[in-house]
């Protein structure tokens, strides 16, 4: 039904589906103030109540005592199992649906360096396919110990870092990366898997829906850790991840788009103002687009150990993943996009 160009949802949704929406959109909160309202319940906390206060106040002697676990590889696998797999995941895979797709084999064995195109928004395929086990990730790859690479500042903010860490994600600094590429697991994984999206929130200031576009040519840093570790690099492809929110699009060197870029350089988040729907209807809002996500990850590229790789060697191995990149992309398309014949994956910067 649609009154005055707002399309309203049917009165007779079932409740499943009523559920998924309810999560999504739960999610959706956490993910845009969950910051902001870390900080807003600590002061609460600390200057409004009489008992709790206290509990906080010890909450802030575990962080200090918790504060480089962000370094060291994350919380433990077998704390992660509930919080991977509790119900409420299920409901938010299930919304858009979210699906994953493996095209090898993986040797259970080995550490490898998932690279995620694109970001999207806010990377929802992403966060069902490797932050949670509800689309049953550990049964595609066995033996593998999955840990999504996110912004370091999640991990200061008093409460909300506990979500972060339940996703089983560690901090975005080479310090991190460097000790998830050269540690073993903690039994009974015998593999590692480190997931990365490259494009930050400079990649989510280009999100439009139908457009598939990264910032791959201006990052090459993953590159010299693969290398230094002989860690094989994998590409990983989100198809339908741009499809979920609009966004107030400026094109590059506009005066909008150098504020976007100098606010981002100060606080690390991206800018945007974007719309998808809402509770009961598909016009505007902030929960996401009911729209399928597979996420596909393609085959491995072996590299060479080296401890200090050189510049050439940097660009060499980078070429081959910027092919292998694409031809994932122009494999798998016509079965994920619409319109696949004039879509085309986009590089800039």
């Amino acid at each position: 039904m649609e009154i005055f160009g707002v399309k309203f949802a049917p009165l007779n949704i079932p409740l499943e589906r009523r559920l998924q929406t309810l999560v999504a959109a739960t999610w959706m909160f956490f993910t845009a103030f969950g910051d902001f309202l870390g900080f807003v319940l600590t002061a609460y906390f600390l200057f409004y109540t009489q008992t709790l206060r206290y509990v906080v106040l010890l909450y802030f002697v575990w962080m200090y005592y918790d504060w480089d676990t962000c370094n060291r590889g994350g919380r433990s696998s077998f704390l992660l199992k509930w919080t991977r797999n509790n119900v409420l995941w299920r409901y938010f895979c299930n919304y858009f649906p979210i699906k994953l797709v493996k095209t090898v084999d993986l040797d259970s064995t080995k550490s490898y360096l998932f690279i995620c195109v694109p970001h999207g928004i806010l990377s929802v395929g992403f966060v069902g396919s490797f932050g949670t086990d509800a689309v049953d990730c550990k049964k595609l790859f066995p033996g593998m110990d999955m840990r999504p690479i996110t912004l370091e500042q999640h991990f200061k903010i008093p409460f909300m870092r506990e979500y972060a860490y339940s996703l089983g994600a560690c901090s975005s600094n080479a310090e991190s990366i460097e000790y998830l590429l050269s540690t073993p697991p903690e039994s009974p994984d015998t593999g590692r898997i480190t997931i990365l999206i490259i494009g930050g929130a400079s990649e989510a200031m280009e999100s439009r829906p139908g457009v598939y576009c990264t910032l791959l040519n201006k990052r090459k840093g993953f590159v010299k850790l693969a290398l230094k570790h002989g860690t094989s690099l994998v590409p990983v492809f989100s198809f339908g991840e741009p499809d979920l929110f609009n966004q107030l699009y400026y094109p590059e060197g506009s005066i909008v788009k150098r504020i976007q870029h100098y606010i981002r350089n100060i606080i690390g988040l991206a800018p945007i103002i974007f719309s998808g729907r809402g509770f009961f209807q598909y016009s505007f809002g902030i929960i996401p687009q009911r729209s399928p996500i597979t996420v596909v990850v393609g085959d491995p590229i072996e590299l060479p150990k080296i401890e200090k790789p050189t510049t050439e060697q940097i660009d060499e191995y980078h070429k081959k993943f910027t092919e292998s990149l694409i031809n994932l992309f122009e494999t798998h398309k016509h079965k994920y996009i619409k319109n696949a014949e004039t879509t085309s994956l986009e590089f800039y910067g």
